[in-house]
């Protein structure tokens, strides 16, 4: 059995973002290790894993794992075949001669381990970490441009509405728009909603 060389530093940085080694001894004598990461997807924690066969897999998230080696362009060339009927209705296959070429791409294998987990961290920082929301143990995670872009959204409403006494005012148009409570003791039928960015929204 191939012995596992712990690399430090890769573990270091493993240690930060917060994986955890989920490896069971039959797989890490298989050569296999398996990680958590402490971000959820569909309601479970997403994990990989390095195997030592050279590939790195997703895997849960669907039905079964999938690899994240990066592509090749790869031709292939396989044999043509002539099939005929037999009188016993079996049939007999010869070759031709000739050759089909196929092409399509393959996954680059990753020999060592350290390389692997290298190649799991920077495509999970990449994928998991920085594009989209994702759900970490401790909460809420969004990226620091659609953080920065709910703020601005919300100074921007802020500035053009000013509430006052069960009152709401457009400060652009001057129109007046009243709480629904408010409306009610006063009597006056107006309906209580604002509009703000395309979105309706029932003001209490």
């Amino acid at each position: 059995m191939k012995k596992i060389i712990r690399d430090e530093s890769n573990f270091d940085i493993l240690d930060l973002l917060g994986w955890k080694d989920i490896t069971t001894s039959k797989q890490y004598k298989n050569g296999t290790r398996i990680f958590q990461l402490p971000i959820k997807k569909y309601g479970q924690f997403i994990e990989v894993g390095s195997f030592e066969s050279g590939y790195v897999r997703r895997m849960n998230g669907g039905y079964t794992p999938y690899q994240l080696n990066k592509c090749e362009p790869n031709v292939e060339y396989w044999p043509e075949y002539k099939h005929t009927e037999l009188p016993d209705g079996s049939w007999d296959s010869k070759k031709t001669g000739k050759y089909t070429k196929y092409e399509g791409k393959k996954r680059i294998l990753i020999p060592h381990e350290a390389d692997r987990i290298e190649h799991l961290i920077t495509y999970c920082l990449k994928n998991y970490y920085i594009n989209g929301a994702n759900e970490v143990e401790d909460g809420k995670y969004i990226p620091k441009w659609k953080h920065e872009s709910l703020i601005r959204s919300t100074k921007m409403a802020c500035e053009k509405y000013t509430w006052s006494g069960g009152q709401i005012t457009d400060n652009e148009t001057g129109s007046i728009y009243v709480h629904e409570q408010h409306a009610y003791w006063n009597k006056i039928p107006n309906s209580v909603q604002v509009i703000v960015d395309g979105h309706r929204y029932n003001v209490k």
